[in-house]
């Protein structure tokens, strides 16, 4: 049975979609933040994973054709960025100066606790780019001498973190502009904190959307100047 499944050019991409399914049920069925579609279905491929005693290799390279369509995935969110256009003329200033302040407070945070914990320069060049989209990240932090696949794993967990997170920081701070709440999920979770943000409205999706480009361009300016 491993050996099927190990050989096998669709398993990987079958368990992945049957994995997010399985969360986005319990998500709906539970209504609980931490029930997150995302953190549920990551949990249930690592225990598959482990039980059939899969290499990561291998489920990677079985789910090649998932990580191709990352980036027209990304690409398409510029739909709910140009349909609330004209909407979002009038809160540009605010947009741009509020996402340049969260990049710079994301770089600021993790070099002074990489520089706290004595951490070397490979180390930080990985965990840097944390908050903006795996193709930005990998490429700043490898070509500073980072760590690609750390870098993965970090921006992952990020944005996960922000998509379960968002909605009780939001209401911690009461923070109820769309606007607003497009901004943080935007700049500080990419593409997956905007995720949620496309659900909690159409404006809202749009700015994080604009947010996690801005942010992008942002973080490979300040980057080197933080390394």
């Amino acid at each position: 049975m491993r050996e099927l499944f190990l050989n096998s050019t669709f398993f990987g991409v079958v368990l992945t979609v049957g994995a997010f399914v399985i969360g986005g049920w319990i998500s709906r069925k539970t209504r609980f933040p931490l029930c997150n579609p995302i953190l549920i279905g990551a949990g249930l491929v690592m225990l598959v994973l482990w039980g059939l005693d899969i290499p990561l290799e291998v489920y990677r390279d079985q789910c090649r054709i998932l990580s191709y369509l990352m980036t027209p995935a990304t690409i398409c969110l510029a739909i709910a960025f140009y349909e609330q256009l004209r909407g979002l003329k009038g809160h540009l200033p605010a947009i741009l100066i509020g996402v340049a302040a969260g990049t710079v407070a994301s770089l600021g945070s993790v070099w002074l606790l990489c520089c706290l914990f004595g951490l070397d320069d490979t180390l930080t060049a990985s965990l840097l780019p944390k908050s903006v989209t795996t193709a930005i990240g990998v490429v700043l932090s490898e070509g500073s001498g980072g760590v690609g696949a750390l870098t993965t794993a970090v921006i992952i967990l990020t944005g996960i973190l922000g998509n379960v997170a968002g909605p009780l920081f939001s209401k911690l701070f009461g923070l109820k502009d769309p606007v607003s709440q497009g901004v943080a999920y935007g700049t500080a979770s990419h593409v997956i904190g905007t995720s949620r943000a496309v659900e909690i409205s159409g404006l809202t999706g749009a700015v994080s959307s604009l947010s996690l480009t801005l942010s992008g361009l942002l973080t490979a300016l300040f980057y080197s100047i933080f390394m």
